[in-house]
């Protein structure tokens, strides 16, 4: 069974009849890549040896695309050959993590193979098979999967950050579901050790803060206030004392940094606190949760945020953005 390219055409470029579309996306994704500086902030030069996880985001890449390319610049592709990539469910409720039906998912740039022996799982004992093994993961049905966009969006980079070697990947797509924290830790200890794995790279689908009426979440902090408050269409200039803005990108990096100190116990706390509209929080949740798990055995970590980005700059309670990140973890 193969997933179609069901946001092809809409959310990204790609008419899958067309080799000319094809060519219009990769030559789109390699410009966003281009563009990404040669090192970090901090002068780490890309790629980021040792790169065992990237954060990115999942909107139209004409939103997100140029953020999403700096968590793939980090990648170290050389020893890679297998990719987890867990992503949020937008559309069904689900109180677990779940992997496909499908054994191959289809990208304009060419199909991704999953990590699933469909002859005879007693030859090859692959990644999604002993998952399903631990009884915590259930199985998605494909229109289920098809109608999710926050895997299919980092489909095509992950082909064509990988496409020197495209022969030798196979992907693990994750589901994952509205989970408490508790249920974080199960998961992440559970694929604690497919992330210290060396050949092994994981991918977390996330935007940030939802802000606007249309999303139902009108946060605001103005500098220096200990007070949030929560703006209305109808709400005063005179309560505007910080660019909304400004307010949001202070909110998204309250939370990045916390990411960033791998504090997954402060992490649940700042989402409960704030109920920053973070997507992709339980991804990011099982992240921090698996590498706790490999902290324990003695593993130096690192995170890093390497961009941040809005859709829109918003001014006035009116106004509506979503907001963009992109990090690479190091562990081992």
């Amino acid at each position: 069974m193969i997933r179609n390219a069901t946001h092809a055409g809409s959310w990204y470029s790609g008419n899958l009849d067309s080799k000319l579309a094809g060519n219009q996306l990769n030559d789109r994704l390699q410009s966003y890549l281009d563009s990404v500086p040669a090192t970090t902030d901090d002068n780490t030069p890309y790629p980021v040896k040792g790169t065992k996880a990237i954060i990115g985001p999942h909107a139209g890449y004409s939103y997100s695309g140029p953020t999403a390319a700096y968590a793939y610049k980090s990648i170290d592709i050389e020893p890679i050959t297998r990719v987890f990539i867990l992503g949020p469910s937008h559309h069904v409720y689900l109180d677990a993590c779940a992997v496909p039906s499908a054994v191959e998912y289809e990208t304009p740039l060419g199909n991704l193979q999953i990590d699933t022996d469909i002859t005879d799982v007693s030859l090859h004992n692959t990644a999604v098979e002993e998952l399903k093994k631990t009884g915590l993961f259930k199985t998605m049905t494909n229109s289920v999967d098809e109608d999710e966009h926050s895997i299919e969006m980092h489909l095509p980079y992950t082909y064509k950050i990988f496409e020197s070697k495209i022969d030798s990947i196979k992907i693990v797509p994750i589901m994952v579901g509205s989970i408490s924290a508790e249920k974080e830790k199960v998961y992440g200890s559970a694929l604690a050790s497919y992330l210290a794995d060396p050949h092994t790279l994981f991918i977390i689908s996330s935007d940030f803060c939802h802000w606007g009426s249309r999303f139902q979440y009108q946060y605001y902090k103005a500098e220096n206030s200990s007070s949030p408050l929560h703006l209305r269409q109808s709400s005063k200039p005179s309560d505007i004392t910080t660019p909304i803005h400004k307010s949001i990108s202070d909110l998204d990096h309250a939370g990045m940094k916390i990411i960033e100190d791998l504090d997954h116990k402060a992490f649940t706390k700042y989402l409960r606190e704030t109920e920053n509209t973070i997507c992709g929080r339980h991804p990011i949740g099982v992240l921090l949760a698996a590498l706790a798990k490999l902290k324990e055995q003695g593993q130096h970590q690192r995170l890093k945020f390497v961009h941040y980005d809005q859709s829109s700059p918003c001014k006035t309670p009116k106004d509506s953005s979503v907001s963009y990140a992109s990090a690479f973890a190091i562990t081992g």
